[in-house]
């Protein structure tokens, strides 16, 4: 059974090195999906985003790298490297990197 994927086991790992920034995108890397929790890092170049949407479960941010900013239910919140946040479930927020960007997203179902 592979429950986590995509990063090797019984390793010392820096999240943060995992994923790679790309010249005007968003890039991800799933390391776990299913029904209870999806686990996500994200590397957001300068200026990239993913719109205003809704999770049916609540995600818990964690900045990796650089800052980012949040926004629930319209309200904005900075996150700095080290920091985190909890984005509730059915409400809507945005993800923006005020410049390079680098967050691991854990939602809970």
């Amino acid at each position: 059974m592979n429950l986590i994927k995509n990063i090797s086991k019984s390793e010392v790992h820096v999240l943060k090195d995992q994923v790679t920034y790309q010249e005007g995108q968003v890039v991800s890397k799933t390391l776990a999906q299913n029904d209870a929790v999806s686990i996500t890092l994200f590397a957001f170049d300068k200026d990239e985003a993913i719109s205003t949407h809704e999770s049916g479960g609540d995600a818990f941010v964690t900045c990796l790298d650089g800052v980012g900013r949040i926004t629930i239910d319209g309200v904005e919140y900075i996150l700095h490297e080290g920091e985190s946040i909890v984005m509730p479930a059915k409400h809507p927020h945005a993800v923006y990197g005020a410049e390079q960007f680098k967050m691991l997203l854990v939602v809970v179902f």
